[in-house]
């Protein structure tokens, strides 16, 4: 198994996940080749929660030039995490 840390990169934080968050929905970027179940796996593991429901959405590189050089961005895994409403809440930064 891998080790969570891997699979979870980092969390997003935009005006519409901090919406989101007042409905215990967290969302993270994640490593490209993990499933839903990994994914589960390690937000249990790093935050000590329990997961509901996971959500993934994919995103493909853009076209970006530098001068006469032309290249992609690296694509993207976005997860959308719903805890349980029994379990707490997910501190990603202080208030």
């Amino acid at each position: 198994m891998k080790d969570p840390r891997d699979i979870i990169k980092r969390p997003v934080i935009t005006e519409r996940s901090t919406d989101l968050m007042t409905e215990k929905k967290y969302t993270f970027e994640v490593d490209v080749k993990a499933n839903k179940t990994e994914v589960k796996d390690a937000i249990e593991a790093i935050f000590d929660v329990k997961v509901e429901k996971v959500n993934i959405m994919n995103y493909k590189g853009k076209f970006k030039r530098v001068g006469r050089y032309g290249g992609y961005t690296n694509r993207r895994r976005k997860a959308i995490i719903k805890l349980t409403e029994d379990s707490n809440t997910i501190e990603l930064f202080e208030v």
